[in-house]
C-alpha cells in the first residue's frame, strides 16, 4: 500500500530530477506498488547510472545521509547513496551490477531498456518493468520476491 507520505516525497524527487538529463527509475517495493502489486512500501529505491547517482545526490544535497560512493558486496555492486526526505529513506543506486556466480559481473543495468511509465497523482513516473524485476530477484537469489512477481505476472497475463 502506497501512502500519501511516499507520494509526496516521490513528487519532491521527481520535480528535481525529471528534466530529462538523468536516466532514472523507481524500483523495489514502491516500483511494484506503482504498477499495482499490493506490497508494503518501506523506502524509495531509485536506480540510475553512475552519472545519475551523483547528479541526484547533488540536486537533493540537503537530504543526503550517506554520500554516493562505489560499494561492492558479495552479490551486487553500484554507486550507492542514501537520502532522508520527510522521514522517508531514499536509496540511490547507480550502474548496478549483479555477480554472476563465477568470477564475473554482469554489465551495468541500462535502466532505459527496462523502463515503463506509470501515472499517479498527476505525476508521470518511470519504473522498472516487473518482468525485469523478476529476473533481477532471481539472479540475486531472492526467490520469495521472485516467486511473488512470477505469480503476479502470470495472473495479470491470464486476466
Amino acid at each position: 500500500m502506497i501512502t500519501k507520505d511516499y507520494l509526496k516525497v516521490l513528487e519532491k524527487i521527481a520535480i528535481r530530477i525529471q528534466d530529462g538529463s538523468i536516466n532514472w527509475v523507481v524500483t523495489g517495493s514502491l516500483g511494484m506498488g506503482l504498477q499495482g502489486i499490493p506490497v508494503q512500501v518501506h523506502d524509495i529505491d531509485i536506480q540510475t547510472d553512475e552519472y545519475g547517482a551523483y547528479e541526484i545526490e547533488h540536486r537533493l544535497a540537503e537530504y543526503v545521509v550517506q554520500p554516493v560512493c562505489y560499494l561492492v558486496s558479495e552479490r551486487i555492486r553500484s554507486h550507492f547513496g542514501a537520502l532522508e526526505i520527510d522521514g522517508i529513506k531514499v536509496e540511490i543506486m547507480g550502474d548496478i551490477q549483479k555477480h554472476l556466480g563465477d568470477e564475473s559481473w554482469e554489465e551495468p543495468v541500462n535502466v532505459e531498456q527496462h523502463m515503463r511509465w506509470v501515472e499517479v497523482e498527476g505525476m508521470r513516473i518511470p519504473v522498472l518493468s516487473l518482468e525485469y524485476e523478476y529476473q533481477a530477484y532471481l539472479k540475486l537469489g531472492r526467490s520469495e520476491k521472485a516467486e511473488m512477481l512470477r505469480q503476479w505476472l502470470k495472473q495479470t497475463k491470464v486476466g
